[in-house]
């Protein structure tokens, strides 16, 4: 069965704003301002949902946040879903969510990372629908760096496109930018060079699969609940295999490692050609490193694990399509990859 493509975004089409997790403090509205015009200047019309208070840590009760998330990827006049950010507690909705609906909609693009992987990976694990692991509409002000792609030109890309994204090999590693002072930011601060890094040993990798992957400490939530089975999802879309990535938000090594053991003891990384992890901020141990705990728990796959990815916290986002086709390639003078939207 062939991963479903959502029909690319024309100028014209609607795309909803909804924060299926936290909203936006009132100090921060004029961020979310400055991104809904620039998404607006593409062509687009922005529709805002209710669900957008960010006076806690979600942004309305659970069965409103859900309502309005089916409503909107089940409206065929939305063309794309697109969160402010992420949160701490979007599991909430999965129960609620009307999955016999999505099922059978016609596939709407959503966009996002950190918290949305709770929702992003098992909607395409469980309608094959693809969904774009990357920038959340809070970052889509930034200029993207040479080298990568915004979601804005992933969801306007035509069925079997394919497009090729090579590390800047920059990020940042200190501080932070501050939107209520700053809200027109737009470039990003890469203060400190970097590359991949091969985990599991030396040598080149060269490796295929089907992508699929999240952030590791909402995703550790889900094993060994029907919402996170990649090996039917592998059996279904991708008997060649899957391009498994991970990244951690925050958490610390410790916590990183027994998640990560967690997942693979519950067959998250069964059918995985390889692994790439994501470079984070997140703090090591005494006794343990971020990159030693992701060896230590996936290390018994023996496939390729590499790491610093840009696909987590860390600035700048290269954008990962969750269903779609992926070929990882990383050598001594070359790192890249390409995915395919067959």
């Amino acid at each position: 069965m062939s991963v479903r493509y959502p029909r690319p975004l024309r100028p014209g089409d609607r795309i909803g704003v909804t924060s299926p997790s936290s909203g936006v403090p009132e100090e921060l509205r004029e961020r979310l301002a400055v991104a809904v015009r620039d998404v607006e200047a593409r062509g687009y019309e922005v529709v805002t949902g209710r669900c957008m208070d960010g006076g806690g840590h979600i942004s309305a009760p659970a069965a409103d946040r859900a309502a309005e998330l089916t409503a909107m990827l089940t409206d065929p006049g939305i063309r794309a879903v697109v969160p402010p950010w992420g949160g701490e507690t979007a599991i909430d909705l999965l129960p609620l969510l009307d999955w016999d609906r999505l099922r059978t909609a016609e596939p709407t693009w959503v966009v996002g990372y950190s918290d949305m992987s709770t929702v992003m990976t098992p909607l395409t694990l469980l309608t094959g629908a693809a969904t774009v692991h990357g920038n959340n509409l809070m970052d889509t002000p930034y200029r993207v760096p040479q080298g990568l792609v915004s979601w804005l030109d992933i969801v306007t890309a035509p069925p079997g496109h394919r497009f090729t994204q090579l590390p800047p090999e920059r990020h940042r590693a200190t501080g932070y930018d501050d939107y209520a002072e700053h809200p027109d930011l737009r470039t990003f601060t890469l203060d400190t060079p970097g590359r991949w890094t091969r985990l599991d040993g030396d040598g080149d990798v060269d490796v295929e699969g089907r992508l699929i992957g999240g952030c590791t400490e909402m995703l550790s939530n889900l094993t060994g609940t029907p919402y996170l089975d990649t090996s039917a999802f592998a059996r279904t879309h991708a008997p060649e295999g899957l391009l498994v990535y991970v990244e951690a938000g925050g958490h610390d090594a410790l916590t990183i490692c027994r998640n990560l053991h967690g997942m693979r003891l519950a067959g998250f990384f069964d059918t995985a050609n390889a692994v790439l992890v994501g470079r984070t901020s997140a703090p090591d141990t005494s006794s343990l490193t971020q990159h030693q705990a992701v060896l230590d728990a996936l290390g018994p796959l023996n496939v390729p694990i590499v790491a610093d990815v840009e696909c987590g916290h860390v600035p700048p986002y290269l954008p990962l399509v969750n269903g779609a086709r992926g070929r990882v390639v990383h050598t001594s003078t070359r790192s890249e990859l390409t995915q395919t939207l067959d």
